[in-house]
């Protein structure tokens, strides 16, 4: 048995504290050609968790919450449980798709079993099929999620392994660190509490201060939409080269755009303390990628939706999040949740649900990014075209956006409460139309440099 993390047992008690809630995240990855068979599937997954006990284990929780939730395995595990087979009604169109996905969004997971789901949806039109994997967010963040979803994909050509001769030097080098941070633990410590302390407090006046009044921040239904917007990598490398902004900006800048568009469309007015947005950053380490838990911190910026201009709106986001960076934001909340693990879970566990009850006004939207795989993937020899992140909505925020890059394309999943977010199309919309500014202006200031 193995306890949980304190985030990944945060999102459960979340989870617990609103029953309008499913926290489920995932990706749908749209794949050439006609699905396999079910046994065929059956062998898929079968191979797949032998990558991960964790896919075998079911959340037990103890009485009064008195100690820490713990994975075991599911004596009963049946890995029919976890899949569905369902089709799309003519004309199998991408409107159908998405209606599809946010009615399983809106499914909460069996607590009595292993939190997750593959779906199978035939009859997509263009001769394609789509698998819907979807995990509770106390099992995944969203790289380890996508990692649960290569792993069901065919081997990858391995690259020569150039490194092993290294790999030694490399370990020596990791001791001899530990051991030189060991010595200078004395002076290092105090440096690093005050450090942290320094940052918590601009971190917690962002978290409980109000933002400006705004439709976006309000409490949430059971139904969910969703709607997608695509985009090349190569586009955002190029804007982001021709302004020097990383690509990270030029996502948030384009999402700035797309909020702002949705509130002048709304007819409010976008004011610079108007939007306060969640940012999830991982933690996670390159050797630990395929670790099924929850390795995030988060940065909590205003996006200046007030900015008309697109350039100016660039500059404004890279120089907003270099402070945010430089701040240490980030590590300072994964700090606190280092801290808090080592808390008794009961008062914890009690608290998130107090917490819960009380209807935070600070934050009024989410925009995660995550890194997908660089190359193309194929499942049993069909190639997978395209993944479409999704991401659940909680807190009252009435809409969040996935961004997930896959090969040379990016893809933003985008979430809206099915009562208070009717309109999320126009998010999809403005991303789109951003992009293509960004574009025109990076051309034109490539055209003007000096040869």
């Amino acid at each position: 048995m193995t306890e949980l993390r304190p985030l990944d047992s945060g999102f459960m008690e979340l989870e617990d504290a609103d029953r309008h809630l499913s926290l489920g995240i995932g990706a749908v990855a749209i794949i050439s050609g006609m699905p396999p068979s079910r046994d065929e599937l059956s062998a898929m997954l079968t191979k797949g968790m032998e990558q991960n006990i964790r896919l075998r284990q079911k959340v037990r929780r103890m009485p009064l919450d008195l100690a820490t939730p713990v994975w075991e395995n599911d004596p009963n595990f049946d890995l029919a449980h976890h899949v569905k087979w369902t089709a799309l009604p003519e004309p199998g169109d991408e409107p159908a798709l998405c209606e599809l996905v946010a009615t399983e969004l809106e499914e909460r997971f069996d607590r009595d079993h292993p939190l997750w789901q593959c779906v199978v949806v035939e009859h997509l039109a263009g001769d394609r099929w789509a698998l819907i994997v979807r995990a509770h967010h106390s099992l995944v963040d969203g790289v380890s999620g996508i990692s649960v979803f290569e792993n069901l994909c065919d081997p990858v050509a391995a690259q020569p392994d150039q490194a092993a001769p290294q790999s030694r030097v490399c370990a020596a080098l990791k001791w001899l660190g530990f051991a030189r941070r060991g010595v200078r633990l004395p002076v290092i410590m105090p440096r690093y509490l005050i450090g942290v302390l320094r940052t918590l407090v601009p971190l917690a006046a962002a978290a409980v201060s109000p933002a400006a009044a705004c439709s976006l921040n309000g409490p949430i239904g059971r139904q969910r939409r969703y709607v997608v917007a695509r985009a090349a990598l190569s586009d955002f490398r190029a804007i982001g080269a021709a302004f020097g902004a990383t690509v990270n900006d030029v996502v948030l800048t384009v999402v700035a755009a797309a909020y702002r568009d949705l509130l002048l469309s709304r007819n409010e007015r976008p004011t610079p303390d108007k939007l306060r947005i969640l940012v999830p950053v991982s933690m996670r380490a390159a050797e630990g990628k395929y670790a099924l838990d929850n390795r995030v911190s988060a940065m909590l910026p205003f996006l200046p939706i007030d900015v008309a201009d697109p350039v100016e709106r660039l500059d404004v986001i890279r120089a907003r999040m270099s402070r945010h960076k430089s701040s240490g934001e980030a590590r300072a909340e994964s700090s606190i949740i280092a801290l808090v693990g080592r808390l008794p879970f009961a008062p914890m566990a009690w608290g998130i649900r107090l917490l819960a009850r009380f209807p935070q006004r600070s934050v009024g939207a989410i925009a995660t990014n995550v890194p997908g795989p660089r190359h193309e993937l194929t499942i049993r020899g069909r190639r997978v075209l395209e993944l479409l992140p999704v991401v659940p909505i909680a807190m009252r925020l009435r809409t969040a956006i996935a961004i997930l890059s896959y090969a040379d394309r990016l893809t933003f999943g985008v979430t809206g409460d099915y009562d208070t977010a009717p309109d999320i199309a126009v998010i999809a919309d403005g991303i789109g139309r951003e992009i293509q500014r960004l574009r025109e202006h990076a051309e034109v200031r490539r055209l003007r440099r000096p040869i």
